[in-house]
């Protein structure tokens, strides 16, 4: 299938106004682990365009279980693989990739291109911090927290915690005690892209 044949399909299902709207809205994606990654897949079919996806870190074999690359990307920067994966979704996507870390000192520099941002970082430390600063420059967020174990995925809710920031999870389990895997992860992440679509076409 082609890209435009893509784009027809969208657009059909959506709407030309509404399409647009999506088209024209950069998502931020903080982190391109097993939230991030998925996140932005469903993001991409669901007709987003522009991205900014920052991350660090390289593909592991440990990250294969719940995250979206391949056993011939391990080794490879995530941005990378991540790109890779998603232009085969759709090559026309405007994707800007950036491989650092997100500290407090480089938030401003590394968002402000973007008119929301998924925070998918996997620290609570880091994902507090995340937030606070992005608060601050007034981006809706969409965050995580409670993803981890099998089963009762039903308690990964969407939360509105203020009017520019809405928690996915369940609130409560640690993956230090409850092992993220794919099904779990999958639910939040796909919430994710729900609350993002959602606010876009609001």
């Amino acid at each position: 299938m082609s890209a435009g044949a893509f784009r027809a399909n969208l657009i059909n299902k959506l709407g030309s106004e509404n399409f647009g709207k999506i088209q024209d809205t950069t998502v931020g994606i903080a982190g391109a682990g097993g939230l991030g990654s998925n996140c932005a897949l469903n993001l991409v079919r669901a007709g987003v365009k522009k991205f900014i996806i920052i991350d660090f870190d390289r593909v592991e074999p440990s990250n294969l279980d719940r995250q979206f690359y391949f056993l011939d990307q391990v080794g490879m920067v995530k941005v990378e693989a991540l790109k890779n994966n998603l232009l085969r979704i759709n090559p026309d996507l405007e994707l800007t990739l950036i491989s650092k870390k997100v500290a407090k000192d480089n938030v401003e520099e590394l968002f402000h291109g973007c008119d929301i941002v998924a925070e998918c970082l996997d620290m609570a430390e880091s994902k507090r911090m995340l937030v606070e600063e992005l608060m601050k420059m007034g981006k809706f967020i969409v965050s995580a927290s409670g993803l981890g174990g099998i089963g009762s995925s039903d308690e990964i809710k969407t939360h509105v915690i203020k009017k520019n920031l809405i928690m996915i999870g369940d609130l409560k389990s640690d993956i230090c005690n409850k092992p993220a895997l794919s099904p779990r992860v999958n639910v939040a992440a796909a919430k994710q892209a729900d609350a993002i679509l959602e606010r876009i076409l609001s």
